[in-house]
């Protein structure tokens, strides 16, 4: 068994990360900006809290202390969080070099550094800090999630009118799948490569209108799906099928599943 960080431990990645590697039997530490309370969704108990900041380096040090691996799921989307998100990645891996640290795992987007879109290009400037770093590292890409498009389709459902985007096609995956390869990845055999990259993709690639109906049919949702042009970067690379992997499909639970386990939450 091993004692494993995870920083941004109560995001949507984070905190699925912790369970599995609890119910693994790991020593677990969740590094994120503010604690949960005991008793909510983001808490697991036998898990050990640490409140940090990796854009400051505060709490870093003792979250790290005797751990054998560091899982970063930070995102870093907004603000100065997305500004600094490369020097947060690069202070996460600082201190856990200090630490002792001997492997860092990171998540990220699949192709990023093919796009424009500020954001990606956040991760991608992460993706190279973690290729410098002392540390063996393995950067897993995951393609987008599936809560990426449902928050999509409900924010237009408010006004009856679901946008679909032209032209463009998703493989979305499951937070808990991809979490799950976050920690095989950080369990794995050491190899001589010492960064490395791995890919995952959903388990099914779906036209934004196809996955808008299924959404509709789940959720009782009323409101006309209306195709819309995304501009800038993101349509771009969209357009592009640059977010695709068709010919790896590793995650399990569909958007349909995923939908339907959370019905009565959407």
């Amino acid at each position: 068994m091993a004692s494993i960080c995870v920083a941004g431990g109560t995001g949507q990645v984070g905190r699925e990360v912790v369970r599995l590697a609890l119910d693994a039997g790991h020593a677990v530490t969740s590094l994120s900006r503010h604690v949960p309370p005991p008793g909510s969704e983001k808490h697991h108990d036998g898990a050990t809290y640490v409140a940090g900041d990796v854009t400051t380096g505060e709490g870093l040090a003792a979250a790290l202390e005797g751990v054998d691996v560091v899982i970063d799921c930070l995102e870093g989307q907004f603000g100065k969080a997305q500004r600094e998100f490369a020097d947060g990645g690069a202070r996460l891996l600082a201190s856990a070099h200090l630490a002792g640290v001997g492997r860092a795992v990171a998540l990220s987007i699949i192709n990023c550094d093919l796009s424009r879109y500020s954001y990606y290009v956040s991760k991608a400037g992460k993706e190279r800090k973690y290729a410098a770093s002392p540390l063996e590292t393995v950067v897993v890409r995951a393609t987008q999630f599936h809560g990426l498009v449902a928050m999509i389709f409900a924010a237009g459902a408010k006004v009856r009118l679901i946008p679909v985007f032209k032209r463009t096609r998703f493989q979305t995956i499951s937070p808990v799948d991809v979490a799950r390869a976050l920690l095989d990845a950080a369990m794995e055999s050491a190899s001589p490569e010492r960064h490395r990259l791995r890919t995952l993709g959903g388990p099914e690639v779906l036209t934004m209108r196809q996955m808008a109906e299924s959404w509709k049919a789940v959720t009782g949702a009323r409101g006309t799906i209306v195709e819309v042009p995304l501009p800038g970067a993101m349509g771009a690379f969209l357009r592009s099928g640059n977010n695709l992997i068709p010919g790896q499909k590793d995650g399990v639970e569909t958007f349909v599943s995923w939908l339907e386990k959370r019905r009565e939450s959407l």
